[in-house]
């Protein structure tokens, strides 16, 4: 069944890496989820708490992260209050809440329309989602090869990822589905920079670029997709190359990526 199959799991490094500075600057994309009208506010897939945070300090309303990975919750426990819980069987009654959110949970989930449909149940207004479309992504750098590479590998993961991991832009059909009433959808880039001076992070991102240890990570799920052994190992030999190429620019500090993903907040009124 499709249901069965594991949701992607992600390490606390990861998703505080990736969200790092998602919103600070972004807060007006969430001026449709009214949260200083909110009382109690869930966030579902909460991970380490970014998003929690934020709605938290933009409603003043009480705030529940859940997640079903206690690695994640510990982190996300120093925010707010949390509870482990798979999104498609919340452990809370009908109208507990008055918001669910979540954020880059869908495209994870292997059936969205259920957990919408979850978390319709336990809200009495308002039920949003923070989805990216993660198809569209765009890279930006002064090393000539890493913008086509990034989209190649990019290209072959997402061959083998068997969710829906462009659903930011069509979150309103799942929406629908789910008997929703779409109240809007808002776009927003959020562009993760990396320049002079580098952080450790950026460091060893690069470190990985040249040992090939990202690619590596992803080995399994690319060759899930039609990428053969052969082209995954041409591919991390051209990413190596290039991850020298990058190191070098360190060096000199001329170094200089952007990178751009295109998220959609998508607001649903329960019927």
């Amino acid at each position: 069944m499709p249901n069965e199959r594991p949701v992607r799991e992600f390490s606390a490094d990861y998703l505080e890496t990736t969200r790092e500075g998602m919103w600070a600057d972004s807060r007006a994309a969430l001026s449709d989820l009214d949260l200083d009208g909110r009382e109690r506010v869930l966030d579902v897939g909460c991970g380490t708490g970014e998003l929690t945070r934020v709605l938290a300090e933009e409603s003043g309303a009480e705030v529940v992260g859940a997640d079903v990975d206690p690695r994640l919750l510990a982190a996300a426990s120093e925010v707010a209050p949390v509870v482990r819980a798979d999104a498609t069987r919340l452990p809370f009654v009908a109208d507990a809440v008055d918001l669910v959110v979540c954020q880059a949970l869908l495209i994870n989930l292997p059936d969205p329309v259920g957990a919408v449909e979850a978390f319709a149940r336990v809200s009495s207004d308002l039920v949003a989602a923070v989805e990216p479309d993660n198809g569209a992504v765009t890279v930006d750098s002064t090393v000539d090869a890493e913008a086509s590479l990034a989209r190649r590998a990019r290209e072959r993961f997402l061959d083998g990822v068997e969710t829906d991991v462009t659903l930011g832009a069509g979150a309103r059909e799942v929406f629908e589905a789910a008997g929703l009433d779409v109240v809007s959808t808002r776009r927003y880039d959020h562009e993760r920079v990396v320049a002079p001076p580098y952080s450790e992070a950026a460091v060893e991102a690069a470190r990985k670029k040249v040992t090939g240890e990202g690619l590596a990570d992803d080995r399994e799920t690319i060759l899930s997709g039609e990428t053969s052994e052969g082209e995954y190992d041409d591919l991390r030999s051209e990413w190596r190359a290039m991850g020298r190429d990058v190191v070098d620019q360190m060096g000199e500090e001329e170094y200089v990526r952007k990178e751009t993903v295109p998220f959609f907040v998508t607001v649903g009124r329960v019927e």
